[in-house]
């Protein structure tokens, strides 16, 4: 870490308050994250990476998405250069959230050759069955060849899978023995081990009673029936249900070559540290905001620094929690807004117009705590771009 920072900082801006006041904040001397990965990593950690919009496409945001690929590509080798894997296309990339099929296989396709081009840096990339409207769907046959078209289009651009929860099958699923019917016949066809994601409805509400029941613990006892039976075709699996002992407990009953991949952005860091019965690795959309931070926080819990891992990466969790914060679909905005902030995009634009999802006192609380965390790179840079946006806003 860059120990040449100065001890303080005279940077000053004027924020907006919940107490609805405008007052001074006076920023922090930023951490100085390294820009590359130094040591090495004992845990295997994704991020899930946004795309960047193009701001001068001459489309209708709501209904069409427009991609600067150049800017995209960029952010994803920021990310290989911390060691950190890229989750292709997911829900932070905005999937079915604004980012059609079409575009997000052209995403999948172009990072995935990305990733050849540097070594094979390692990318697994999302794949479901979002080409197919759910009230398109008739049956779960309807949801099989769904997926199985999805899957193949991945496995021939080279990419490995993530198998996405489908909004389909939560309509149509409507017990445990449809799912395991579904993902039995998907898995049997893959070609290498997938990560199968299970994503709680916070984060998406049409995926309510995901695994055929509203009762989180049958759920769970029918996904880990599904892993563990098809072990050998389950590289791991991501949970996103916000709920620490939850994912603890399933953790612990997956079979021996299956992982846990964290996707808890409440409680990452005690997660990923782990227990004397084991640990999570990590799938999550936070490490797309505080890459540096994750990168360096991992490579010190790989060197025996528990401490220093929770030193760096403990005053992340603040933010995190505040951007994923209910609705918790809306965490995007703050993704993109830190990419911003640090001189990734040169604009806070989003794919479906979703820059305005949260508001202008969301976005200044996220400013405190990212500086807070020492998280904004260049403080000067930010406190610009902070300061264009609450003039836009109207502060």
């Amino acid at each position: 870490m860059n120990k040449a920072v100065l001890p303080g900082s005279s940077l000053s801006l004027k924020l907006p308050s919940a107490k609805g006041t405008i007052e001074t904040y006076r920023l922090r001397a930023p951490r100085g994250f390294p820009a590359r990965l130094e040591g090495t990593l004992n845990r295997v950690a994704f991020s899930a990476a946004h795309v960047v919009s193009d701001p001068l496409a001459d489309v209708d945001p709501w209904l069409a998405s427009a991609i600067d690929w150049d800017k995209t590509i960029a952010f994803r080798e920021h990310v290989w250069d911390l060691g950190l894997g890229v989750a292709e296309a997911m829900d932070t990339a905005q999937r079915g959230m604004g980012l059609d099929w079409p575009t997000s296989l052209e995403l999948i396709q172009r990072s995935v050759k990305a990733a050849k081009a540097r070594g094979n840096a390692l990318v697994f990339s999302g794949a479901g069955t979002d080409h197919l409207a759910v009230e398109d769907a008739r049956n779960l046959d309807d949801v099989i060849r769904a997926y199985e078209e999805q899957v193949g289009a991945v496995e021939k651009a080279g990419g490995r899978i993530i198998l996405m929860a489908s909004r389909a099958l939560a309509r149509h699923g409507r017990s445990g023995d449809d799912y395991v019917k579904v993902y039995d016949r998907v898995l049997s066809q893959v070609s290498e081990p997938v990560i199968i994601h299970w994503l709680g409805d916070m984060f998406d509400p049409a995926l309510t009673n995901y695994w055929g029941t509203p009762d989180l613990d049958r759920a769970m006892d029918v996904a880990v029936s599904v892993i563990n039976a098809n072990a050998a075709k389950v590289d791991g699996v991501k949970v996103s249900l916000l709920d620490k002992q939850r994912e603890i407990d399933m953790r612990r009953r997956l079979a021996p070559r299956v992982k846990m991949y964290t996707g808890d952005d409440f409680n990452y860091a005690e997660l990923i540290a782990g227990d004397a019965q084991g640990f999570s690795h990590a799938l999550l959309g936070i490490f797309d905001a505080i890459a540096p931070a994750a990168s360096y926080a991992l490579s010190r819990l790989a060197a025996g620094d528990t401490q220093g891992f929770h030193d760096v990466l403990g005053p992340t969790v603040p933010l995190s929690r505040h951007i994923f914060k209910a609705p918790t679909r809306f965490y995007k905005p703050g993704i993109v807004f830190m990419a911003y902030l640090n001189g990734h995009q040169d604009h806070f634009t989003m794919v479906g117009g979703q820059e305005s999802a949260r508001s202008t006192l969301h976005l200044a609380e996220l400013f405190r705590l990212a500086d807070q965390a020492g998280l904004l790179a260049d403080p000067e840079l930010a406190t610009r771009r902070m300061k264009a946006v609450l003039a836009l806003r109207g502060v």
